[in-house]
């Protein structure tokens, strides 16, 4: 009888010790929060938990807003550097076609010198052609904003012209274009070919001296 009681006791202390784990972990799991990756309701929050979440807030809407500025500015610059490629796409476009008709102006007026001053009337019909011809070329290229660098008598701009050499002068200022001995040419005020001269200096007991 005695072993009997004895059996059933340890019974009850087996059971016992089996509840022990779930009543323990009812009261860990009550005391979650918000900290511990556990969402509680609105209503169940104290002051310093609401405050703490409302501070939290505040800094993912300041780090949001911070993004969106960023990216409004990236979106302001990409597009200003397309309309500024566009811009230049229409202003220098025909740079290439323009540089490759050069020589044939060059050509042009080279026939006109070869020309000056024969009285042959046949030869003087022909140069009265090509003048026409080379300045009907000439007003075409104006309309695309192509202009002449003809400096003859222009103090010297090194991003205009070429100097090719330097000659004492005595009427003519120092570092002054006294001869063009190639017209240059500018396309929008970008430079395609700069006018190749020769620039004055101040007489000396010297000669020509090339630059």
């Amino acid at each position: 009888m005695a072993d009997q009681k004895t059996s059933e006791q340890e019974h009850k202390d087996q059971e016992a010790q089996a509840q022990e784990p779930g009543q323990q972990d009812a009261p860990e799991q009550k005391g979650n929060d918000s900290s511990n990756g556990v969402d509680i309701p609105v209503e169940d929050l104290t002051l310093e938990q609401a405050l703490d979440r409302l501070q939290q807030a505040e800094a993912a809407a300041a780090g949001h807003q911070a993004d969106i500025l960023r990216l409004h500015a990236d979106m302001q610059n990409v597009r200003r550097r397309a309309e500024q490629d566009v811009e230049k796409a229409h202003k220098y476009g025909q740079e290439k076609l323009v540089s490759d008709l050069l020589p044939v102006l060059d050509n042009l007026e080279r026939a006109l010198q070869a020309a000056e001053g024969d009285e042959n009337e046949k030869l003087g019909a022909l140069r009265q052609g090509v003048e026409l011809t080379l300045k009907s070329f000439l007003d075409c290229l104006k309309k695309f904003n192509v202009d002449v660098i003809d400096p003859n008598g222009e103090p010297f701009n090194p991003q205009y012209h070429q100097a090719m050499g330097m000659q004492e002068s005595a009427t003519a200022e120092p570092d002054t274009v006294i001869a063009v001995m190639q017209k240059g040419y500018s396309l929008h005020g970008r430079v395609l070919r700069p006018a190749m001269v020769m620039v004055s200096r101040a007489p000396t007991e010297g000669v020509d001296v090339k630059a």
